[in-house]
């Protein structure tokens, strides 16, 4: 199987993995298939997947557009916010062109509730993430489908920008993500990891916002905004293993 019969398939996207190689070096072996894919003369996306261990983010936008950060992921809540951690300190190698790959979705696999499986595809698209569906297409649930074509959240995970949002604060299981979007916005995630209910505050000074400005704030997963403008900070109850997910926008004056 060559790059050349790959191109004359039609295919789109190319995932070369780390299974039975020869013992060389990634950043050695991984440029022999780019510059045969660039040879066919097709734009073929090239996911690279040596699995993070020669840390491909610091070498990887010479070679292909996505990386693995992570070994593979399983169908547990521990696999999953074990491959989040891992991709977010990676964030500063990733932009448009080139992305941190925390491995595929494992929505709708059935081994978590929905609302980790909400928080899952919030984490993935907030850190630019390939959004690959891990589940059977064929069998989705009404609820695997509604968290897969939330279509503010994917608008995140493809804004131009192309900026990876990460883990800006965390305390004893509460935490908050953010990243900046196109047209001065900002994305941010309240993310409870405990096995209770808690309320999570996110700080202006935290996102990069100074905090005497003025926010509109919308609710991606409620689709509605916030009725009063936020300022300073935003404190909100969420769930055990929840995420809730906003973009603010600067309310000009």
């Amino acid at each position: 199987m060559d790059a050349e019969t790959f191109a004359d398939w039609g295919v789109d996207y190319l995932k070369y993995d780390n299974c039975f190689t020869d013992g060389s070096k990634p950043e050695l072996r991984y440029p022999k298939m780019r510059d045969e894919l660039l040879k066919t003369g097709r734009p073929i996306f090239y996911s690279l997947c040596e699995w993070g261990v020669d840390h491909p983010s610091t070498w990887g936008i010479k070679v292909g557009n996505s990386w693995r950060t992570t070994p593979d992921i399983n169908n547990t809540w521990s696999s999953i916010l074990n491959r989040a951690d891992l991709n977010s300190k990676w964030a500063e190698y990733a932009g448009p062109g080139g992305w941190n790959d925390p491995d595929m979705l494992e929505v709708g696999n059935d081994n978590a509730t929905r609302e980790e499986y909400k928080a899952h595809f919030s984490l993935w698209a907030l850190m630019k993430a390939p959004l690959l569906i891990g589940c059977d297409v064929r069998s989705m649930s009404p609820v695997t489908m509604k968290i897969l074509s939330n279509a503010e959240v994917i608008a995140v995970n493809q804004d131009p920008l192309g900026i990876q949002g990460k883990k800006v604060y965390k305390y004893d299981g509460l935490e908050v993500w953010a990243g900046p979007l196109s047209d001065n916005r900002i994305v941010v995630i309240l993310f409870n990891r405990r096995e209770l209910s808690a309320e999570i505050t996110v700080k202006w000074e935290d996102i990069g916002l100074n905090p005497s400005e003025e926010v509109q704030i919308r609710n991606l997963w409620k689709h509605k905004n916030l009725t009063n403008p936020g300022r300073g900070s935003l404190t909100s109850s969420v769930k055990s293993h929840a995420a809730k997910m906003f973009i603010f926008t600067r309310i000009q004056k």
